[in-house]
């Protein structure tokens, strides 16, 4: 086996290659920018060496200095992780030129399937079912809107050589043919260094499923099972769960044939995904095969028991497969729920800075329920604008699928963030939501159930009322403690009355509370709740106990009552005294700012390109400007017609959330 192996990533998956290397016994070799000096596999590894600067081309992407660190620490194999040059043929024919083992798959089934032409091409002939389009090359906007009139829209325009939602785009006009055209050349050229472009009908009700591979050098090759990742934003998927809800044993069968007959024919060895899209018929058509280890992997490694890292370690060393297609058993469901630096009242744009809270649920494991938490950060880490804005993988497993999510429900609410804007609070709420917990899920999902975005949860009723029972508990407890702090009033103990109102949602609920200690006995209406926790004034996480019913609750102080988040709901809840509330209906409310003459930079990005001068006049819905924020491009477009009287930010520019970029009149 290998003694030492390097690995040409960063982030959570470097960190998770690292921990079954240890298991193994193999030491580790990390590399890492400016920006990662001190990220968390960096501290992890055995040896870390410096390659560049901060962006990615001029450090973890330049295979020169990838190569550097390969002979300056004797490494003996490679394992590439995921983006990067996980799918670049140059890098694994240098690796073998210098006699350094690749953990993946050959140069050539790297060519083969990383190019989603070719390798549609392959899967045809293969006999695998495919998606009608256009696998030429496309040379400009003009064409690629003639081939989608062809093709009949709606069409998907991709990046050959694209990945993780980058370059691509969905087109239901000529219009948005010829703007999808230029904007994902613009991305894979920027993200890829290849602006090759194909156009393929685009499924409407989709469901993105895939099959998770496993071939050895031979001759062997199985499946492992499928997972279902059609809850997507922007083509990035989001949630990930394994098994499908929808998947029957036969069409898993025959997908899975189809998948390892296909690594076969391109003499595929190493982990590898193919995907597909599968339509309410269960017909289903091959999308590309990623020659690589996927995210979203656990949710497969924890239904199969298989570590697949450990595999591909294996395989790269020459060892066969000991594991037969029979012996690969799905138990139980996993969910994994990606974690990323975007804010999703902000319509879900990026956010970047430090993490000044980070406290995940603890990792667990028993025969009920597993908890996982793979994550490349730390608390008082940074996140960084020059990279990809996940900060951890959330999974779960349980016997069933209803477990599994109510697990995962309690584990994000017991997940603190903060520091920067995360989407903690759509993942909550995508797990709660009715279309969700039935299975009836397309990519389609998030688009149709938040056309408007996400403004958070609202709770049902006795969601709410648990809430308010707490609240109002928690709240007359630290007001009894407060009361007998040494000295204050004299002598005497500050009086804590038993009445209250509570106040959240624009809603009033009187209440009377009895008991001071770590339970409390609560009359809301007609109602009785029995309220037990241990909490105390100053921690941000309380574990209440509401009639016997487990409610995890983060809490913040503010005045007159808490800032409590729970499923993706974000409430102010005040806790007043009978007469305190009467008063509070005189209060003013802040008015925010009006911003509506101002475009303002919704994330932290670079400008590429300002459409508009100074005295246009724009209609609603055109294009004012681009922003580039993590590899992804962003046009923003006007919101209603107007005259532009000053523009602050030109091509070229960094901008920081909600610098001015333009004026209007």
């Amino acid at each position: 086996m290998f003694d030492k192996i390097l690995i040409a990533n960063r982030g959570e998956i470097a960190c998770r290659v690292i921990k079954t290397a240890r298991n193994m016994g193999i030491k580790t070799v990390a590399i890492y920018s400016d920006a990662d000096k001190n990220a968390l596999h960096v501290r992890m590894a055995d040896e870390a060496v410096r390659i560049g600067p901060a962006p990615a081309n001029q450090s973890y992407i330049v295979i020169d200095k990838v190569m550097e660190a390969i002979r300056q620490t004797g490494a003996q194999a490679v394992h590439p992780g995921y983006g990067f040059l996980s799918e670049n043929p140059k890098f694994a024919e240098r690796l073998h030129a210098e006699g350094v083992a690749f953990i993946g798959p050959p140069t050539g089934a790297i060519e083969a399937m990383g190019d989603k032409i070719t390798s549609k091409k392959l899967a045809q002939e293969a006999g695998v079912s495919t998606v009608p389009g256009y696998m030429g090359l496309i040379k400009d906007a003009d064409e690629a809107v003639k081939i989608s009139t062809e093709i009949g829209y709606p069409v998907m325009i991709k990046a050959s050589a694209g990945g993780g939602g980058k370059g691509m785009r969905v087109a239901w006009n000529d219009a948005e043919a010829r703007e999808g055209f230029q904007s994902s050349k613009n991305e894979a050229a920027s993200s890829f260094g290849d602006d090759r472009i194909f156009i393929e009908k685009f499924v409407t009700q989709p469901r993105h499923i895939e099959i998770q591979v496993l071939c050895d050098g031979h001759g062997n090759g199985i499946y492992l099972g499928e997972r279902e990742c059609s809850i997507q934003r922007r083509n990035q998927k989001v949630i990930e769960e394994a098994p499908s809800p929808f998947l029957d044993p036969e069409t898993r069968k025959a997908m899975g044939e189809q998948a390892v007959s296909l690594a076969k024919a391109v003499d595929y060895t190493s982990a590898g995904t193919v995907e597909f899209i599968v339509d309410g018929d269960r017909n289903f058509y091959f999308l590309e095969m990623n020659t690589r280890l996927q995210v979203e992997h656990p949710v497969t490694e924890l239904i199969t028991g298989i570590d697949l890292v450990e595999q591909m370690i294996r395989i790269a060393y020459g060892e066969a497969l000991q594991i037969g297609q029979d012996d690969v058993q799905l138990n139980g469901w996993a969910m994994e729920s990606r974690l990323y630096a975007e804010d999703p009242y902000r319509n879900f744009l990026p956010s970047i800075g430090r993490l000044s809270k980070y406290r995940p649920p603890l990792e667990s494991a028993s025969d009920t329920c597993v908890l996982r938490n793979d994550t490349g950060v730390y608390e008082g880490g940074e996140i960084s604008m020059f990279y990809d804005p996940m900060i951890a993988k959330l999974c779960t497993w349980a016997p069933t699928r209803g477990e599994a999510i109510a697990h995962m429900s309690d584990a994000l609410d017991g997940f603190e963030i903060e520091g920067i804007g995360h989407n903690l609070p759509f993942l909550s709420a995508v797990m709660d939501h009715p279309r969700f917990v039935s299975g009836n899920i397309t990519t389609a999902f998030i688009e149709e159930e938040y056309p408007d975005g996400f403004e958070g949860a609202t709770l049902p009723d006795d969601q709410l009322h648990k809430i308010v029972v707490a609240s109002a508990a928690m709240y007359r407890l630290a007001e009894i403690r407060r009361s007998r702090i040494s000295g204050r009033m004299g002598n005497h103990e500050r009086v804590v009355g038993n009445d209250w109102v509570v106040q959240v949602e624009g809603q009033d609920f009187p209440v009377t509370i009895a008991g001071d200690t770590a339970g409390a006995d609560v009359r809301m209406g007609d109602q009785d709740f029995r309220v037990e926790s241990d909490w105390s004034l100053g921690q941000t996480l309380a574990r209440v106990k509401v009639n016997g019913s487990l409610l995890t609750l983060k809490v913040s102080k503010i005045a007159g009552g808490f800032r409590m988040r729970n499923r993706g709901a974000d409430l102010k809840v005040y806790v007043r005294s009978p007469r305190a509330a009467a008063l509070s209906k005189y209060m003013l409310e802040k008015v925010p700012a009006d911003t509506s003459k101002l475009l303002l930079c919704p994330m932290p990005g670079l400008i590429v390109g300002v459409d508009v001068q100074i005295g246009d006049e724009v209609q609603e819905g055109q294009t004012l400007c681009t922003v580039e924020a993590m590899k992804m491009e962003n046009i923003l477009r006007a919101e209603r017609k107007g005259v532009v009287s000053k523009i602050n930010a030109g091509a070229g520019d960094n901008l920081a959330v909600d610098d001015i970029i333009m004026e209007f009149e």
